[in-house]
């Protein structure tokens, strides 16, 4: 599948702030499957610079500063990008048991941004939380493949919990949307995490697209698209990172455009940024994931 992907982001201001930074996570970091190439970041009014670079985690930012009084900002991100459906060898695969996953992913000797250790611990949202875990040990248990693992947990979050985006807010914790069954994407993938950990899987938030179908006999909507998310699950050597989209119930597969995986979402956070005033902030967004012949 061919895709190009435009993210028009729009802040407006109440009255003029100044001396404003931005930090911008929206260009896609290399990913097995998916080919990403005529990449355009412009921002209005133009910055002095912007200093492109990488993350805390696996995640590319860029930069920038204005330093004159601004009253909005204007920031588009435009690339096409190929994916490939995902390989047999990991539709049809297992991986180690939980019993030896945890201990699997200790031991390797792997410090960088997709180190599977870094996934395990506790991070700033996605915090241990028993009754997450108690649920969670419903449907796995120490024999189980990862795989297997993966799927339950997938399985029961999609049916369990009902997708509501008026229940839940940017800063929701993982415990209260685990608490109410209701939220989105930014929830359930929170919630598949602390349930994960809690059993020894290394799991990451992943930030990204999906190609949305619209209803049959219906256009589909030029802008109708958000930016999605979904979870990453280390799988073994064998397998690696595989994703799991608990919203859909599914694999990660060809219509998921990755930008970037965190630890949660506060490492993939697509834009923020800090500025000198006290004007109120308004952000507008607008996505647009149009398949190509």
């Amino acid at each position: 599948m061919k895709y190009a992907v435009s993210h028009l982001t729009t802040l407006r201001y109440a009255e003029p702030v100044r001396m404003a930074q931005f930090a911008v996570r929206l260009r896609p970091a290399r990913w097995p499957g998916q080919h990403v190439r005529d990449y355009e970041f412009t921002v209005d009014p133009r910055p002095v610079a912007i200093l492109e670079g990488e993350g805390g985690y696996f995640i590319n930012e860029s930069k920038f500063e204005l330093r004159e009084p601004i009253s909005q900002l204007t920031v588009n991100s435009r690339f096409v990008v190929d994916r490939e459906p995902l390989p047999a060898s990991v539709t049809t695969g297992f991986g180690p048991c939980l019993a030896d996953l945890r201990e699997l992913a200790m031991s390797r000797p792997d410090l960088s941004p997709l180190g599977p250790a870094s996934y395990i611990f506790a991070s700033p949202i996605a915090r241990p939380e028993r009754e997450i875990a108690m649920w969670a040990a419903e449907f796995l248990d120490a024999a189980m493949p990862v795989m297997d693992a993966g799927r339950a947990l997938m399985r029961a979050v999609g049916e369990r919990f009902a997708y509501d985006n008026s229940a839940t807010y940017p800063d929701t914790q993982p415990i209260e949307a685990f608490n109410s069954r209701r939220g989105v994407c930014q929830d359930f993938a929170h919630v598949m995490i602390v349930a994960a950990r809690a059993h020894g899987i290394p799991a990451g938030y992943v930030s990204g697209y999906l190609r949305t179908q619209a209803p049959p006999g219906q256009e589909r909507l030029v802008g109708a698209d958000a930016m999605h998310a979904w979870v990453c699950l280390w799988c073994g050597d064998a397998l690696g990172w595989v994703g799991f989209d608990p919203t859909n119930d599914m694999l990660a597969d060809a219509e998921h455009i990755f930008i970037g995986m965190g630890r949660d979402y506060s490492d993939v956070a697509p834009f923020d940024g800090r500025f000198h005033g006290n004007a109120q902030q308004t952000m507008l967004f607008s996505v647009d994931v149009a398949p190509l012949d």
